[in-house]
């Protein structure tokens, strides 16, 4: 057995050696992200599936969200000081799902400062938390293992706030409960360029769980009004068209809703009303095969207990 976790281990690090670096994509001036993967969470992968941001300002460095291990972490903070001596100050977190705080104690230990919002506090003290990691220890090993560990926030915001560094202002907005009770948005004003978190996944099917669907279409709207310039999402590509791709996340939800609201109203099966449901307009997105019937099952469930 040792013989063979052994072999595991090289096999994963010659993986990692063949994969791509982490590749800093400018999308304002002073402002990058790197995309993660449109799959799974694997040992293959790293569990590289989520982006994160870096705002990069005269005092240092504005960091949004931590990605999915340690290992990336690190590779980020090596990207990071391939464009600036500076350190990172702030590591801002949209949400507290795995895949965006896997690498947060890199950041932590090297003295950033952690900023999200409060009602992320509840989701990190329960027992799901503490399941959901030890379940990653086994399935993303070995780059999620015993000394990956959940982070807690700095500074829990309450509401709405502007971290202000070295003259550059981010609008930090709670939008949740939506994707999650604690969903916060990054705007940066002079570019305009929006971080929006899970609440945009672009070119590809989100991931619904037990989100708050009502919130989150709310939410979307919201954003669609505000009109950023550039919209970096969760999950995909950033794009100049972030009407189009907000509209995406939330016409899929509001399609999710109504299909199976009216399934659960009628008292109809879910899998009747799964194989009856017409999903053309979706079924050649990335991960549909994945995640859609989850996420229809979860939505039927949500409307079947007369949720709004």
């Amino acid at each position: 057995m040792k013989h063979l976790t052994a072999a595991l281990l090289m096999a994963l690090s010659w993986t990692a050696a063949l994969a791509a670096p982490l590749k800093l994509e400018p999308v304002a001036p002073d402002v990058w992200f790197v995309q993660g993967e449109a799959a799974l969470g694997s040992p293959e992968n790293r569990n590289f599936i989520s982006n994160a941001g870096v705002v990069v300002t005269p005092a240092g460095v504005i960091v949004i969200d931590a990605l999915g291990s340690p290992a990336l972490a690190e590779e980020l903070l090596e990207a990071i000081r391939a464009i600036t001596p500076l350190p990172v100050r702030y590591v801002v977190l949209t949400h507290y799902h795995a895949d965006h705080i896997y690498g947060l104690q890199v950041f932590k230990d090297r003295g950033a400062t952690v900023i999200a919002n409060a009602a992320g506090r509840e989701y990190l003290q329960s027992d799901t938390a503490q399941l959901r990691l030890q379940a990653s220890r086994e399935t993303l090993a070995p780059w999620i293992d015993a000394r990956t560990r959940l982070v807690p926030a700095d500074r829990w915001l309450s509401g709405d706030e502007v971290l202000e560094l070295g003259g550059v202002r981010l609008q930090l907005r709670h939008v949740g409960p939506a994707h999650t009770p604690e969903d916060l948005t990054v705007f940066v004003e002079g570019p305009r360029v929006l971080f929006a978190g899970d609440l945009a996944f672009r070119g590809r099917i989100p991931y619904v769980g037990q989100a708050d669907s009502h919130g989150w279409i709310q939410a979307l709207s919201r954003l669609i009004t505000a009109a950023p310039a550039v919209i970096v999402p969760g999950h995909g590509p950033a794009s100049t068209e972030a009407l189009a791709d907000l509209k995406l996340t939330r016409d899929y939800l509001q399609y999710l809703r109504d299909t199976m609201g009216r399934a659960a109203a009628d008292m109809q099966p879910f899998d009747e009303a799964y194989a009856a449901t017409d999903w053309s307009a979706f079924e050649s997105l990335p991960l549909f095969r994945a995640a859609n019937r989850m996420n229809a099952y979860n939505t039927y469930l949500l409307m079947e207990r007369g949720a709004p």
